[in-house]
């Protein structure tokens, strides 16, 4: 009997802590979530989303609605992450749907008409490691790795242009390598560099 008790008993702490990760994690996803509607306030509502990418290193193109009725289109983000997968490893990974939003508002802000280049989109953890021994500027825990960053241009902008749209929208990381001639994008905390 005391066994059977100790069991119900730890069995109840078991929930209670599974529900406590299940509403802790819920309530982090909410306030992430929170800085992307703020850089929408601006911007006029629209019934759908997409996207229009050229990956520069295999030339492989999407143009995709991957919103529409208010809810995401399996089948759109995977052509996206097709596109962006790793071209070295050929791995593929979801993307952060706040990184399509955040791409999505940046393209509509900017009044563009033409696709973003990618010069980076997911990199896998080998692809990561090996630049990161090339060069100092690559992190070894980048958001790449995770679906959350991306290394872009947008050919009817220039960068510094293209750069100031993205500042403005005080949502995740912004990079600016004119040197290489792309824009880092990321969802992770607000900064810049």
């Amino acid at each position: 009997m005391l066994l059977q008790k100790t069991n119900e008993h730890d069995h109840q702490l078991t929930e209670q802590g599974t529900a406590r990760r299940f509403f802790f994690k819920a309530g982090l996803g909410a306030c992430a979530l929170l800085a992307l509607p703020t850089a929408y306030a601006s911007t006029p509502r629209t019934s759908v989303k997409q996207l229009a990418l050229l990956n520069l290193h295999t030339g492989e193109r999407v143009k995709s609605v991957y919103w529409e009725k208010g809810r995401y289109i399996p089948g759109a983000l995977r052509e996206i992450e097709k596109v962006l997968r790793d071209h070295r490893t050929n791995k593929m990974h979801a993307i952060d749907l706040r990184l399509l939003d955040l791409m999505q508002l940046l393209h509509s802000r900017m009044g563009a008409k033409k696709e973003f280049q990618v010069v980076s989109g997911y990199r896998s953890p080998e692809t990561n490691q090996m630049l990161a021994m090339q060069n100092n500027g690559v992190a070894k825990q980048s958001l790449h790795m995770q679906g959350k960053a991306i290394d872009i241009r947008l050919p009817e902008f220039s960068l510094a242009n293209l750069r100031k749209a993205a500042l403005s929208m005080k949502v995740g990381g912004v990079g600016y390598y004119p040197n290489s001639n792309f824009i880092h994008l990321d969802t992770g905390h607000v900064r810049y560099w």
